[in-house]
């Protein structure tokens, strides 16, 4: 039963690579195979720059688009609390203009992730709702949130 239980966890951590940090195999002729090191999203997107993915960042993200629709702001404060465990707010449109202000805090490989979820807009937020990200602002973080909140008016 232990070495079933052995070999399972072996083959799980072949496949998924990540606590190996194993992102391929390589061979020669006459050589065991090696493993390469895997490269981090984040740092790829930072130029290879050392970017650690768990420092805590802010973000100010201009969004336009439906944003006065329930549907379209639920789906970001799942996709930003529930998804990616990040805490903020999202204003509400001023004037009843289709433009509002996300405010996120996290971790940096969650915020990333949540922008690019962002500017997929349109093709994964559904229906005939439409979001496109107009801005993105570095912010620091404050640390005043506890959750993720959409406001209203």
């Amino acid at each position: 039963m232990r070495s079933i239980f052995r070999v399972a966890v072996l083959f799980a951590l072949c496949i998924v690579g990540y606590p190996l940090g194993v992102d391929s195999f390589s061979t020669g002729s006459s050589t065991p195979a090696t493993f390469r090191p895997r490269t981090s999203v984040v740092s790829f997107m930072a130029g290879g720059s050392d970017v650690d993915p768990n420092e805590i960042i802010a973000r100010r993200i201009t969004v336009r688009g439906d944003v006065n629709g329930g549907y379209v702001r639920s789906s970001i404060v799942n996709e930003a609390s529930r998804f990616r465990r990040l805490i903020g707010t999202m204003s509400p449109p001023e004037n009843e203009s289709d433009t509002a202000e996300v405010y996120v805090e996290g971790k940096r490989k969650m915020v990333d992730g949540f922008i690019r979820w962002c500017e997929k807009g349109s093709k994964h937020v559904g229906l005939s709702q439409t979001l496109t990200v107009e801005n993105v602002e570095e912010e620091e973080p404050t640390g005043l949130y506890d959750g993720f909140y959409a406001k209203t008016n």
